[in-house]
């Protein structure tokens, strides 16, 4: 900054000076984080907290599969595929997309 009135400044000497702030705070950020990080890390492993293994889900099989695309298939857990509306909206009966086990 050559004088340190804002004011005095044109669009272009604030743009970079914005930009020079910008990354320098967000160099600083991170270098901040990283020392945090490292520092949680120190203190979980002194006091024998050990981080708990996450519960291996089994994989979850398709239960519906879409007649004109086979490739498009629901498990029948979370929101229902906009395919699967579509056909619903339209009359279809949800056991008509029924995966048989002799398909699977």
């Amino acid at each position: 900054m050559k004088n340190g009135n804002l004011n005095s400044m044109s669009m272009d000497e604030l743009w970079k000076l914005h930009e020079a702030v910008v990354a320098q705070l967000s160099r600083k950020m991170a270098a901040e984080r990283a020392i945090l990080e490292s520092r949680l890390r120190q203190l979980a492993s002194a006091n024998g907290v050990a981080q708990p293994a996450r519960r291996p889900y089994p994989k979850v099989l398709p239960k519906y599969r879409n007649p004109k695309n086979g490739g498009e298939t629901w498990a029948g857990r979370g929101e229902q595929p906009r395919w699967l509306r579509a056909q619903l909206r339209s009359g279809k009966k949800l056991d008509e997309f029924l995966i048989r086990k002799a398909d699977a």
